[in-house]
């Protein structure tokens, strides 16, 4: 009996050592709480509040000192329990990602996570796919594989079935099957596969930050630089002004808390990883979180035929033979038509192709017949040849593909084909997708090549692939937003044209096929593309030329692909997208998204959910931008002016305790606005944060800052110091809160959704915490505050209001 629970912490150590790496993710590894709680001692926010801190205990005010001890370590506690939301986020990702193989148990094939390998099982390998773990080939093909991520020879290697536990048959973890197709049993799995051994250094790497963190971390740093700057003209100028250097200190120290916008590396990680566990909930997982800022930007989404628009699920639905059409025979028949049995001999032993499993279905191999050698598709020869030795020895040769490659091994004459061709139009106007049958008797020993072979023409069949539910309806939404639907198959021009009709696209300007594409230039095929939505004949290599023309016009390309020839156009593109279904490993690890179900309306999901992210971080960066300028300039204006101070550090930590979560769970949760899907794709110059949102937030922020200062001041001519603090920072906290919901909303929200309730609790908590502070002598002291009367209170409530949420008029102006 297997050691099964022992072959599972085997294959968890597979997944944790990335050896089967098609579906891993970007987003960063698990970190633990001691990890986090050290990265945040390490920040200038832990850092000056602890300075802080310390210069209140050399005052002698242990209260003060202990409160923003205390703040600190709440400080800690939130950064925890982001970090832990957003693992969670990661967890779900990781958890769709898992690697899968085709695993056969008790003789039946099903589709299993790779960790649950153990030495013994049977699994299926083929062309694209990466190999799950050690192994031996026991049956199928010859195998073409390439090796160097284990060996680094870049030549590949063949292995072939053998019974013999020696290294012609031997097949390794994390090698990648160029070409054929085999039943392998598993050896080794985990630490204990070749490369495992070598590969635990694996488990330590760190990936990368995206360009988008990078900037954001720069401009962090900039503004830390500026704030440290800040902080020192504050504490010498407040010194020489006033000779009380450690309240010059404490100014300082404010000022520099306040300047700090440590939020923009939180928002930034809480947003890319929440918005990729969103993806993933649409049944698109994000393997690179830069591509989130992407994906809402897109202008041109260039689409498969089969099983993005249709549901890749093939019957046959005609036969045509020796000039005349039939229905196929019913399943089970003792008597299938022959062309259906000599297509079934071109069908791999175990099909996976939707084609292959149709006819097999229908008529499957012969009962005494073996399979002797296997020429798969290429690019110069599309088609699948089979060579059968029969019990007198003789070898037929059966052949099925492109209608047109299957004409070139018949060698038919052109008054042969004109009946074969005017039968493929009506098949191809009618929808169906067509493969040619051939066949070669006779033959004593297998040609090296099979074009030396004398292959006699046998017929076409059509195969019916149904147009998904949903196709029509996505492809009408992504035109509406702008998003030009291009589709890319390897079928018959009229096929293509015909699916194309009925899932809504732009057919106007005909089909380009291949070899139109390889005899146009770069320039004419730019032109082309301004206005041809569909390609036929198109080989997986030609989609890169598409995808530089399309490039070259200025587009934002999203690209999907699920064969080893699709990587480099999807590298290419700014968004490839992988089949996860039918998609080869290769493709996937080229890829920025997989697409889970192969649907069109799950990547055009993915691009309303990505303008979505790109429109809420882009208010929450600019809110943040906003509320930094009052509570910077309410830090550093009153001390210029000779005033007494307005904010100290425990006041500043107090709204920062608001602003991240508003951030996090405010922002992040917003849903799209009602137009998101109405309006055109952004620029491709326009940056998620640039001069404008800058500007933008800094004029909402010294609206705030004039109308705050302004009650300040106009408080200290009538009443003492600390009442005027308390009705001014009663003003700001209003602000900052209708700010933040009035940013949030976008054009078309509204403030009293039932969606808000985040937004309305922590408003709840906020406007208690200061009611307490304010009617608490004892917590009224630890701010410098003291209770003023209630009509200033509601003057200051009213003016911190309107000035957040001055900019709501205009909406509410459009709305009516």
């Amino acid at each position: 009996m297997t050691d099964r629970s022992k072959g599972l912490d085997e294959g968890e150590a597979t997944r944790r050592l990335a050896l089967v790496g098609p579906n891993q993710i970007d987003p960063p590894r698990t970190r633990s709480v001691a990890q986090i709680v050290l990265a945040t001692i390490r920040e200038p926010m832990f850092g000056l509040l602890l300075a802080a801190s310390g210069l209140y205990l050399a005052l002698g005010d242990l209260a003060e000192g202990l409160l923003l001890t205390l703040a600190a370590v709440a400080t800690i506690v939130q950064v925890v329990f982001q970090e832990a939301r957003s693992e969670r986020a990661l967890q779900a990702l990781r958890d769709l990602a898992e690697p899968m193989v085709r695993l056969v148990r008790d003789g039946v094939e099903r589709l299993s996570p790779a960790r649950s390998l153990v030495p013994g099982d049977v699994v299926l390998v083929g062309e694209g796919q990466r190999v799950p773990a050690d192994g031996r080939l026991i049956d199928g093909e010859l195998l073409t594989i390439d090796e160097a991520a284990l060996t680094g020879e870049s030549v590949p290697v063949q292995r072939a079935p053998s019974l013999a536990r020696d290294r012609s048959g031997a097949i390794f973890a994390g090698t990648l099957v160029v070409s054929g197709q085999g039943v392998a049993e598993v050896t080794a799995t985990g630490p204990r596969t070749a490369i495992g051994k070598i590969g635990v250094a694996l488990a330590t790497l760190e990936t990368a930050p995206a360009p988008l963190q990078k900037a954001i971390t720069r401009l962090v740093r900039w503004l830390g630089l500026a704030a440290g700057l800040f902080c020192l003209l504050v504490i010498v100028t407040y010194g020489l002004m006033r000779g009380d250097w450690l309240e010059a200190a404490l100014a300082g120290i404010t000022v520099a808390i306040a300047m700090i916008p440590e939020e923009f590396p939180m928002v930034l990680a809480v947003f890319l990883a929440l918005g990729a566990w969103r993806l993933g909930r649409h049944k698109v997982l994000v393997r690179r979180g830069a591509v989130i800022e992407t994906l809402g930007g897109a202008t041109v989404l260039c689409v498969d035929k089969t099983g993005t628009l249709t549901e890749n699920r093939m019957s046959v639905a005609a036969l045509w033979a020796q000039g005349v059409r039939c229905a196929p025979s019913a399943k089970g028949a003792s008597d299938p038509h022959p062309l259906l049995v000599a297509a079934s001999l071109a069908c791999a032993a175990r099909p996976v192709d939707p084609m292959d499993r149709a006819l097999s279905a229908l008529a499957g191999p012969p009962a005494d017949a073996r399979l002797e050698r296997v020429w798969p598709l290429r690019t110069e020869r599309l088609a699948v040849v089979q060579a059968w030795r029969r019990a007198d020895q003789s070898l037929l040769l059966a052949a099925k593909g492109a209608p047109e490659a299957i004409f070139a091994l018949c060698r038919l004459a052109p008054e042969e084909m004109v009946s074969v061709r005017a039968a493929l139009e009506v098949l191809a106007l009618e929808g169906l997708r067509v493969l040619a049958v051939a066949e070669a008797l006779g033959v004593v020993d297998a040609p090296e090549e099979p074009e030396a072979a004398r292959f006699v023409f046998g017929g076409l069949v059509g195969f019916a692939d149904p147009l998904r539910a949903d196709a029509a309806d996505a492809v009408r939404e992504a035109r509406t937003a702008g998003v030009k639907v291009m589709m890319i198959t390897g079928d018959y021009p009229a096929t293509a044209l015909n699916i194309a009709r009925r899932a809504g696209l732009d057919v106007e300007a005909g089909v380009l096929t291949g070899d139109d594409i390889a005899r146009l230039d770069q320039a004419a095929l730019r032109t082309r593309l301004a206005s041809v939505r569909v390609f036929a004949r198109v080989r997986p290599e030609q989609k890169l030329a598409l995808v530089e023309a399309l490039r070259a016009n200025g587009e934002i390309v999203a690209m999907t692909g699920d064969g080893v020839n699709d990587a480099p156009a999807l590298e290419a593109a700014h968004i490839g997208i992988a089949m996860g279904r039918r998609g080869t490993d290769v493709a996937r690890e080229a890829a920025d998204l997989i697409l889970l179900d192969d649907s069109l309306a799950s990547i055009v999901g993915g691009v309303r959910l990505g303008r979505r992210i790109y429109d809420n971080l882009r208010r929450a960066l600019t809110y943040v931008t906003a509320i930094h300028v009052p509570i910077a300039g309410l830090a550093l204006a009153p001390v210029l002016l000779g005033a007494p101070p307005m904010l100290f550090p425990v006041q500043v930590v107090f709204l920062e305790l608001v602003i991240d979560p508003v951030c996090s769970l405010v922002f992040e949760g917003e849903p799209s606005d009602r137009d998101s899907m109405k309006r055109p794709p952004r620029s491709p110059r326009a940056s998620l944060f640039g001069a404008r949102q800058i500007a933008h937030g800094a004029l909402q922020g010294m609206v705030i800052l004039a109308a705050v200062l302004a009650l300040y001041l106009w408080g200290l001519t009538w009443m003492s110091a600390a009442q005027a603090r308390a009705g001014a920072f009663a003003a700001l906290v209003v602000g900052n809160l209708t700010l933040a919901i009035t940013t949030a909303t976008g054009r078309d929200g509204r403030l009293l959704d039932a969606r808000h309730w985040v937004f309305w609790t922590i408003a709840a908590v906020a406007g208690a915490i200061l009611l307490l502070v304010l009617l608490t002598p004892g917590l009224a002291a630890l701010f410098r505050m003291a209770a003023p009367s209630p009509g200033f209170v509601a003057i200051c409530v009213v003016a911190g209001s309107a000035a957040a949420g001055w900019a709501w008029l205009p909406r509410m102006v459009r709305r009516t």
